[in-house]
This record gives C-alpha cells, structure tokens and sequence, in this order.
C-alpha cells in the first residue's frame, strides 16, 4: 500500500464513523442498487436483479448505473427503475479535478436521500459508491469487507478473490433477503432484445446476401484493452478454416474504434468475410448474435452478452482471471482457453504500448486450441 492510499483509507475511516449503523430485520421495501461498470460486470449483476424480484416481488428496486451501461439494462424486467451517475473513475477519461468526485458524491446524495430502505454496493471495491449510500442515509447499505468501503456499510460480507462475480453478488442478495425466497443458485445472465434490433438484423443479413437458412460464426476480436487481444493474424487463421470447413460465413463484430482491426483481420484471410464492425448498438449487435451458432473472442463485455442472449461461445483469457470473470452459463456450451503463461492471471491491463509486446500472454494461446474449441462446440449442430 502507498503513502497515498494509506492517507485515503484513513480519511475514509474517519469520515465513516459519522454515519449511523441502525439495526433493521424488516423486510426492504425500496433497494437501491449500486453497480458503476460497464458492459460485462453489468451483464453479471443481472442474476441478481432475478433473485431480488422473486425474494422481494413487492419492493421498488433502482439501479444506479453509469450512462455507459444503461442500455444493458433498459429493457431489464426485473428493475423498476434505472438512475445513471457518471462515477468517478468508470468514464475511461481524464478526472476534471480532484475535488469534482467528492461534489458529485454529495450532488448525488441529496438526490437519492430519503427514498430507499437499503443498498447494495455491487462492486468489491467501490468506496465511493457505499460513501454514497451512507451520505444518502440509506439506512441499511450491504456490500464487500473491504478497508475502504468497510467503513460506510452496515454489513460487510467476505469477498472471496477466486469465486466468480455472479456468485459474489448472489452472497449479497442473501445476506439482504435473509430467509426469503429468491435465495437459490443464481440463473442465468439476461439480456433483452427489442422487435426493431432484430428487424435490423434481419435486413443487414439480406442485404449482405446471407440466406436465413445458413448458420453464421461470429468473431469479436477487440477487447477493452490492448493486452487481452489475440493477434490477428491467429484470427485470420481461425477464421478462414471455419469458414472452409464448415461452409459458413465469418461476421467480424465490433465497437468503430476496432474497425482497423477487422480490417487487419480480413486483409489476411483468404475467404471473404462479413464485418459488421462500427455499424451496430448494443442491441443490434445482441440481436446478431442470436443468429450465430457459434461466437469466437478475447475476454470482453461482448461475449458476456453473447452468453446473454444464448449463443456457443469460445473465450480466450490471458491477464484476467477466467475463474472470477468467466462466462456464466451452461459449460457445455461456453468454452474458456487460457494463456499457458506461469504469470497469468496478473489482473494487470493498463501496460503502456512501448511494453505491450513484453507482455503477450494472448499470443501464446495456440490457433489449434481454438480450432479445436470451436468444432467441439459446432459438433452436435452438425454444420461441420
């Protein structure tokens, strides 16, 4: 620990000794959740929105979610209502000063004041977020025994570093219906797709002059940072013997900004491919995915939401643990590849680019390794 996160968990401590821990049994009538990442740990949390409505059918639930991710929960039916903050530290820029997240923080506090019951803090380590359930005066605010969110909870669960992220919400949920229904294993990650994403996806298909009665490979080669990618010249490759294999056509998916790297993806290939990169939202893309018999990628939010909305999926994991962010969902049908690399996972993803190439744990995963994966899952569909 550094001088500066010893002053601020200090800090912390002594700010949270201000704030009133009363002990409440009834059951909460209004819950505000709190969960301020992006795409894939959003993704995560909806097991636990499922469990909350069938522990607490009755009660108002809110999520507190950055504008980033609100459209992974816009059609959720499990929530009443969505809220969005832009939490520091989540907006992937520059901070505007050192005091604009302590302002927002108490912004935010008058606005949520006085309308819930209890909180639960989504996140391990979001000191901010359980500062701001307490600021709040939420009366009952649950979430990780961390030093620096323990202070501002009422309860503070274990979190344990090798359980997965759907798991550790689900500890929360327990902890806050206590004997109430809801508590079983949590289900499955959940995604809804509007009628007009999937029109679009039927018309991009037509206008590509792909048949409705051909199956469809897709593969997600960006990822939210450079370390987690695989090269793409290894895509190329799976790519093109799929797609001979199996007589299927590729669609390469992504986000505008992976364009150059579908492109450096298809200038290698020898069979033409689809690329749908840049032109689709996020329901839009999900609405794709449910047309793929199988879909191919580095760890990303997007093949959370490929797992989401049922597709196959082959993932490959170098720096992240695969065993806390994994897909969640039927093993038979999602397949993790992991780097042979001794020093994965290292959780460590913000290397500068003058030492990327020091560290390519991606690369070391075997092209066969995926092909191997994926026929096993393209199997029982018999397209291969």
């Amino acid at each position: 620990m550094t001088g500066a996160q010893r002053l601020r968990l200090l800090m912390l401590r002594a700010v949270g000794r201000r704030y009133p821990r009363p002990a409440t049994s009834s059951p909460p009538r209004r819950v505000l959740l709190v969960r301020p990442d992006h795409l894939g740990d959003m993704l995560f949390a909806t097991p636990a929105f499922q469990q909350l409505r069938a522990g607490l059918p009755n009660a108002r639930l809110t999520l507190l979610a950055g504008p980033w991710s609100q459209a992974v929960v816009a059609r959720n039916p499990d929530l009443d209502e969505v809220l969005t903050c832009r939490f520091p530290g989540f907006e992937r820029r520059p901070k505007e000063s050192l005091i604009a997240p302590y302002r927002l923080l108490f912004e935010m506090a008058g606005r949520l004041a006085g309308r819930f019951d209890a909180a639960l803090i989504l996140r391990f380590d979001h000191w901010w977020g359980a500062w701001l359930a307490a600021a709040a005066g939420i009366p009952r605010r649950i979430g990780y025994d961390q030093p620096e969110t323990r202070p501002f909870l009422t309860e503070a669960l274990p979190y344990h570093p090798d359980r997965h992220e759907v798991e550790q919400n689900a500890a929360l949920v327990r902890a806050l219906l206590g004997g109430a229904a809801g508590t079983d294993r949590p289900g499955a990650l959940r995604f809804v797709i509007g009628a007009a994403a999937q029109r679009w996806a039927a018309d991009w298909l037509a206008a590509h002059a792909f048949p409705a009665d051909r199956p469809l490979i897709a593969i997600h080669p960006g990822a939210g940072a450079a370390v987690k990618q695989w090269p793409p010249a290894a895509w190329a490759t799976v790519a093109d013997r799929l797609s001979a294999a199996c007589d299927a056509p590729i669609v390469l998916t992504g986000s505008a900004a992976e364009q150059p790297l579908a492109r450096a993806i298809a200038a290698r290939m020898a069979r033409p491919v689809l690329d749908a990169t840049g032109q689709t939202d996020l329901e839009q893309l999900a609405a794709l995915f449910v047309r793929c018999t199988l879909v191919l990628g580095s760890d990303s939010g997007p093949l959370h939401l490929a797992v989401a909305v049922g597709a196959a999926t082959v993932h490959l994991y170098g720096p992240v643990s695969a065993a806390k962010f994994g897909p969640w969902g039927e093993p038979a049908r999602h397949i993790v590849l992991q780097t042979p690399w001794p020093c994965a996972p290292c959780n460590r993803l913000d290397w500068p680019a003058h030492v990327l190439a020091e560290h390519r744990c991606m690369a070391a995963i075997p092209v066969q390794h995926v092909l191997a994966a994926a026929q096993r899952l393209l199997s029982p569909t018999s397209i291969c």
